[in-house]
């Protein structure tokens, strides 16, 4: 029977993250950004579970109480992390023979951009440490959870820049890669996007930056409109690869444009990955960042509310995220049913 990759939108255990900390990246931002994790910890605990690597347990989860965090829906576990992109060096879930099995994938800092020592040897403590329940599957593929989208149905979702990336796997070719992805984690066919980035980005184009899988045969998408913008013409060929793009059954996508977030740069005036599209799917509802500008903050939550019926979708503001090149769905790696012990 072949593995199956579930959609991010099937019955989860709960949501993995890794907490910041003096010995990362944000050591010099941390009372900005430790509550915006501290909140998108609080609102996943509403519907399930966290399970958290960090290396000091007592001083976060005397923060985490501090700030009203349900403490007996969060997992604290100690574990040393470079940084804390959970989304890319946590397990990728596949269901084999109606049972989980956790993939542990190479994660090389993005093509070898950052170190990742500690963060490649998570998902392995992690399950050490009891903290995770199916067999894991040790795989030296370097492959980041942030750089595939599934339908759940054996359609996978990617971008050429990423996976095609030569820091990545040099040794294989557009080809072997499918075959890869076919035999571990069931990819009956992959739909490639040859188009689209975000400047600031530090993944070489993730998909979950970009366009996002949704139910009922829907891709919601990160648009640009302003023809003065830099991003202007690749995001409109990439609206025009998603207008190609064809369900199993021969149909087109149900198509949902987002829309442009303001321009944000950093304290040297580099331009910052901003993009609704990284959202986060939990049981019984959806994650969305924000970026202080509430007439476009209010449409992205009402598309991607619209897009998961039935699901409350919660905005969440993660400017001081983008200061590290990322977002709401890159510091957290959903758990489906079965994984947490």
């Amino acid at each position: 029977m072949n593995p199956r990759l579930p959609a991010e939108w099937e019955i989860q255990d709960g949501v993995l993250l890794a907490w910041p900390h003096e010995a990362t990246d944000w050591a010099g931002t941390l009372d900005k950004v430790r509550p915006v994790f501290a909140e998108i910890i609080r609102q996943i605990t509403r519907f399930e579970r966290v399970l958290l690597a960090t290396p000091h347990v007592s001083s976060t989860a005397e923060y985490l109480a501090s700030v009203g965090v349900e403490l007996n829906s969060v997992t604290i576990c100690e574990i040393p992390s470079n940084d804390t992109w959970a989304r890319d060096f946590g397990p990728i879930t596949v269901i084999y023979n109606d049972k989980p099995v956790l993939m542990d994938f190479g994660f090389n800092g993005w093509g070898l951009k950052f170190a990742a020592n500690h963060d490649n040897q998570i998902t392995k403590r992690l399950k050490e440490l009891g903290a995770l329940k199916p067999n894991l599957n040790t795989i030296g593929l370097v492959f980041e959870g942030g750089s595939i989208e599934s339908d759940g149905l054996g359609t996978i979702l990617t971008t050429a820049e990423c996976l095609l990336s030569p820091n990545r796997n040099p040794q294989l070719n557009r080809s072997e890669i499918e075959q890869a992805m076919a035999s571990l984690i069931g990819a009956r066919r992959v739909l490639w996007l040859n188009h689209g980035w975000l400047a600031g980005d530090d993944t070489d184009s993730h998909i979950d930056t970009l366009a996002r899988i949704c139910p009922n045969n829907t891709i919601v998408y990160q648009a640009c409109e302003n023809p003065l913008d830099e991003h202007f013409e690749t995001l409109k060929l990439m609206e025009a690869e998603l207008k190609a793009f064809k369900t199993p059954d021969g149909s087109p996508y149900n198509l949902v444009a987002l829309p442009w977030p303001t321009a944000r740069f950093d304290s040297a005036a580099h331009r910052l990955p901003a993009t609704y599209a990284n959202f986060l799917v939990i049981n019984g509802a959806v994650l969305v960042p924000t970026y202080r500008d509430p007439e476009k903050d209010r449409k992205a939550l009402e598309l991607i509310g619209q897009a998961f019926p039935g699901r409350e979708a919660i905005g969440i503001d993660c400017l001081p995220l983008l200061e590290q090149h990322g977002s709401l769905h890159c510091v957290t790696m959903q758990l489906p049913q079965g994984v947490l012990a």
